[in-house]
């Protein structure tokens, strides 16, 4: 079984996770959620959440964790990653 020590961090100035995937709930400033590939509006110019650790934040954010195969070796891979995955769960 992994350990958990071994994923990864989140990539500072990545933010695929708070822009590839749909929301559904409400996000704080996008009552209605956000659709997939839409930049979510809690994101900072850096793509860090603003609302991180936050009550406001969706489940969804929160229970996303960042992964080898989810991340990859950079946003790109992240993005591609994600939006398949939206395609295959929609």
């Amino acid at each position: 079984m992994p350990s958990t020590v071994d994923a990864p961090a989140c990539r500072p100035g990545c933010g695929a996770c708070c822009t590839a995937p749909s929301i559904s709930s409400a996000i704080p400033g996008m009552p209605n959620g956000k659709a997939a590939g839409v930049r979510c509006i809690q994101l900072d110019a850096a793509n860090g959440c603003l609302i991180f650790g936050q009550p406001g934040r969706p489940a969804v954010c929160a229970s996303l964790q960042p992964s080898r195969e989810m991340c990859g070796a950079d946003r790109a891979h992240a993005m591609r990653f994600l939006a398949t995955l939206e395609r295959l769960t929609s």
